[in-house]
């Protein structure tokens, strides 16, 4: 980062924790699993419904790896039968603005990109 770091920024690594954790909490699934639970808590299935590529497997393994790293939370309802809901955490709420940022960015930046994509498909044709 040193080529565009402005001075007396501290010099950010990419360690295996951080590259662990950010593979965790933005790959594809995880990412509409928050969209979802920042709006309202959640049930599996409701989860499901709202996210309708997603199979069963896979959702199951966001949500806990989501769980696992303390940005979402099972929380027991006790109706019969027994139901869990799925809630963002207080530490999950934090990851709304940077991923608003990068959100931000893919969306100003997309026509570069697309245009960077058709010409990168075209040199291997």
């Amino acid at each position: 980062m040193s080529d565009t770091a402005s001075p007396g920024a501290v010099e950010l690594r990419i360690d295996a924790p951080h590259r662990e954790l950010l593979d965790q909490v933005l790959d594809k699934w995880s990412l509409s699993v928050l969209n979802e639970l920042c709006e309202r808590p959640c049930r599996f299935n409701e989860l499901r419904r709202a996210i309708p590529a997603v199979t069963q497997k896979s959702l199951t393994a966001t949500l806990r790896r989501l769980e696992r790293n303390g940005i979402v939370e099972r929380h027991v309802v006790a109706t019969r039968p027994v139901a869990v809901e799925y809630r963002i955490t207080p530490l999950g709420k934090t990851l709304r603005a940077p991923v608003d940022v990068l959100l931000e960015w893919a969306e100003a930046h997309m026509g570069q990109i697309e245009r960077a994509r058709r010409a990168f498909d075209d040199e291997l044709e």
